[in-house]
């Protein structure tokens, strides 16, 4: 910490930048956990250094992902918990660069705020680092931006950003997709990172009783639920590409499964899900019970316990189940491509 670094005159503008200092201190331990090979020098530099091992990689091509948590962060600002909402803003960017089949490298963090707790950035930044744990990622650097007058001293915005490798050789490619194929639901958490304007709108959040044991959510409150941090997908999904080809990958975000899975479907062909195989998570009845909304907009505007889809042939189900279910994951079929004009029938 460089003591002789005090402006008194910003400080009286709003801006302390002694606690940024300790604010990095009190995150050293957390960045610590998230240390991989490659990774050079230390925190606190003009730039995050990596070192890259190509090893086994012939032709390196360089995936990158940013995002933010969203109008999620209410939930946290409410509830006054956040060390997990960094989980969230790890996994909206590396779930998102997976799905090409790149392995996450690294991470960089950025929060933008109207006062600096260090404490608080100390609990952000233990969640992103141990969203980085859970994707084998690197938090390498980041930024925390004090911004009296943008943001009450209350809040605060979070985004990131990461960078991933994948062999040009083993790019995902859905030219290979064909009719017959299945589709492998990856489970949810719950609602994840997305539809919490509507969620907001729909429990009028502010005002809501987030504390109170609800039967309906299995004895957890309604900000438990919601604030239940993203999955992250990476390492079954890495362990699952080691062995089985992949011909289409979505992350299910916002938009739901009518705006993301027709993402990774090539022209002519066309998801046929069904609905009633489909595991919805107890939140989502909540929310389409309280809010009155149509079963069509639940699926365009949530995950509804289908966190990720993955398409391989039918010939390579039961392995592929296999290997994602010793990789902890639940997985289960929801689905087939079929000849279609149509991108996606929920039937």
């Amino acid at each position: 910490m460089n003591n002789k670094s005090r402006s008194d005159s910003y400080a009286a503008a709003g801006v302390d930048i002694t606690a940024g200092y300790r604010a990095v201190e009190l995150m050293k331990s957390h960045i610590a956990r998230t240390v991989t090979p490659g990774v050079m020098g230390s925190v606190g530099g003009f730039g995050g250094l990596m070192e890259l091992d190509l090893t086994g990689i012939n032709k390196p091509v360089l995936v990158s992902g940013t995002d933010g948590v969203g109008t999620k962060l209410k939930l946290a600002f409410l509830m006054d918990k956040h060390d997990t909402i960094g989980i969230d803003c790890v996994a909206m960017c590396v779930n998102d660069v997976v799905c090409v089949g790149a392995k996450p490298l690294f991470f960089l963090d950025y929060i933008a705020c109207g006062k600096n707790y260090p404490e608080r950035i100390e609990a952000i930044v233990k969640g992103v680092c141990e969203g980085c744990v859970q994707s084998g990622a690197a938090l390498i650097g980041g930024e925390t931006a004090e911004m009296p007058g943008f943001y009450s001293v209350d809040e605060y915005d979070l985004a990131g950003y990461t960078t991933g490798v994948v062999d040009k050789d083993k790019l995902i490619d859905n030219n290979k997709m064909k009719a017959g194929d299945v589709i492998i639901a990856l489970p949810s958490s719950g609602v994840h990172s997305n539809g919490f304007s509507l969620v907001r709108k729909v429990f009028d959040i502010e005002n809501a009783d987030l504390k109170t044991p609800l039967e309906k959510l299995g004895g957890r409150s309604l900000g438990e639920a919601l604030l239940e941090p993203t999955r992250i997908y990476v390492k079954p999904v890495l362990a699952l590409l080691e062995e089985v080809e992949a011909k289409g990958i979505s992350h299910i975000t916002g938009g739901g499964f009518y705006e993301n899975i027709p993402r990774s479907i090539p022209d002519g062909l066309g998801a046929r899900v069904n609905k009633d195989a489909v595991r919805v998570l107890p939140i989502f009845d909540l929310i389409a019970e309280t809010g009155g909304i149509s079963e069509h907009d639940m699926f365009n505007t949530f995950n509804m316990g289908v966190g990720m889809c993955i398409i391989v042939a039918k010939e390579d189900e039961a392995r592929a189940l296999e290997i994602l279910k010793n990789a902890g994951e639940d997985a289960y079929v929801i689905g087939e491509i079929a000849e279609s004009d149509e991108k996606i029938t929920l039937v």
